[in-house]
Order: structure tokens, then sequence, then C-alpha cells
């Protein structure tokens, strides 16, 4: 097994203009580690210098995007200034202050076991659950050593998206330690609120109801959503995950799901996590390693 990951050669940024308002940068076709922390590095480093015309940003997968003011400022001169940024950025040698967020889990819970058995004849395998098809396509004995794989690193969110507060996630782990998994044949048309999925190399948590495409898992009782921002971590913003969060996803028991769950209904739960300093240098030469530091955090 792999000890080290190896900082992938990007090739030269794709600038595009998005409309009259946007400015669009694909920094690989293939979602990496190097690909990500970079996205990541430039949109918070253009958020820092708080540039006059620049509305917005986000930072996606292997991409991010610009919501600019025309009128202040030119496209040409945002794609100016991306790139004087990228030619300043060691990303092997970057760090930003993030947080490593408890995420506890009910896997094979009811609710996602009764949706997922109701749409089997959308599936690659109708005669099994989403876990037994994810467990044998990743070469696992059994749906406990697949889930003993899954929660066993923690998950950086990549991006934040598809319906608003739904974060993407990628297992901290060398690439061939990384689980797998297609989505469905045909998407479900329904999909149960906080159900944590699986699609290609990315987990996810369902933030509503709706339709979905992801192999299901299992149901977390805490809310990655608050519109109306009722919780207490929800004050600064109605979503929880932010890109470069770090997600550990934790098994727990019906039990504890109901407990925790009735705080989350009753507006007083609070959210386990620790503020910490990401290094992309440390996470490199051993993420296994640092991965065991980070999750100590907030043991």
């Amino acid at each position: 097994m792999a000890s080290e990951i190896t900082p992938q050669e990007l090739p030269e940024p794709r600038y595009e203009y998005g409309a009259d308002d946007h400015v669009f940068v694909e920094l690989a076709e293939e979602m990496s580690f190097t690909a990500n922390f970079k996205a990541m590095a430039i949109t918070q480093q253009v958020a820092e210098r708080d540039i006059d015309g620049i509305i917005e940003n986000c930072p996606a997968n292997a991409s991010y995007m610009l919501r600019i003011d025309p009128g202040v400022i030119h496209p040409d001169d945002v794609i100016a200034e991306l790139k004087a940024i990228e030619s300043e950025l060691d990303i092997e040698n970057y760090e930003w202050d993030t947080r490593v967020i408890d995420i506890p889990v009910l896997f094979e819970d009811p609710w996602t076991h009764e949706t997922l058995m109701e749409f089997r004849d959308r599936h690659q395998d109708p005669d099994g659950t989403d876990l037994e098809y994810s467990a044998q396509l990743n070469g696992f004995d059994d749906v406990e050593a697949f889930l003993d794989a899954f929660v066993s690193a923690p998950h950086m969110v990549t991006m934040v998206g598809f319906v608003p507060g739904l974060p993407w996630c990628f297992q901290m782990v060398p690439r061939d330690q990384q689980l797998e998994v297609p989505k469905y044949v045909e998407p479900r048309t329904d999909t149960p609120s906080r159900a944590v999925g699986f699609g290609g190399a990315f987990s996810v948590i369902y933030p509503v109801q709706g339709a979905g495409g992801y192999q299901l898992y299992g149901r977390t009782p805490v809310e990655v959503l608050d519109v109306d921002q009722q919780l207490a971590d929800f004050s600064d913003s109605m979503v929880l995950p932010n890109p470069g969060d770090i997600l550990n996803y934790r098994r727990i028991d019906r039990e504890e799901y109901d407990a925790i769950r009735e705080e989350v209904e009753a507006g007083t739960y609070e959210y386990t996590y620790e503020r910490v300093n990401f290094s992309t240098e440390e996470f490199f030469e051993s993420p296994l390693e640092y991965n065991e530091q980070l999750t100590e955090e907030i043991a």
C-alpha cells in the first residue's frame, strides 16, 4: 500500500468567459487532490484580496468559477489576476484553516433501505443492496469490511453543490485505496433527506428529500442545511460544510441516532468539530498518519 500521495502534474489552466458576468477556469479534466487543492487555494486568495468587481467565487473538484461585475472589472483583467495568483502558489506547501467535523451515521438504516429496495429496477444489481453491490465491486468479503474502509479515513469536502448544501467529499487516502462505485443506471425519484450516499469516488450527504442516483449507505441524524438557521452552528450560514472542511463519518446505532435527532429537532444540538490548520505538505508526505492526527482532534 502506498504510504504517501504523489502530487499530480497539472496541465495549463483553461480560462473561459461564462456569459457576461462569470469567469470559469478548468485546472484539470481529472479529479485529484492537487487540482482540488489548487482550486481551493486560488479562490481563498481571491477572497483574501477582496478584488473590486469580483462578487462571488466557487471552487469545484478540479475547476472554479468567479462571478464578476463587468461594469467594474473586465474579464481579461480578472484572468490576469488569476494567472498572477496561480504563479505565486506552491500547492505542495500550502496551508489553510479548516474544521474536522464529526458526522454520526446510522448505516443500513430503515429509511434508505426502504428507498433503495423500492428502486431495484434502476440498479445494476437488482437482487442485492447498494452496500452489498459496493462491497463486492471493491473486492471486500462483506458489507462490514467495506464500511470499515469507508470510515477508516476522513473525507474532505471538495465542493458544495448539485442542490444547496450538498457536500461532495473525497476520501483522504492514496489512490490505490480509493473506493469507487457507479451511480444507479437510472436515477431514483426519491431519496431521504440526510442520506449518506456514494458515487464515483465521492461521498455525499443529501440535504433535502429529492431525486438522486448515488448508492445509499445510511442516514445521519444531523443537518447539513438549515434554511431557518435555528441551530447555533448555522448562525453565520444556512450551509454547514465548506470546501476544505474535513468530515469524519462515525458509525452509530439506532439509540444514538434517535437521541441526536431529538436534540436536532429541539434546536439544542451542537456539532462536534475542531478547528485545525491543514497542511498539504504533511498530507502528501504521510496521509494515513496525518489523518490519524486530524481525527484525534475530535476523538
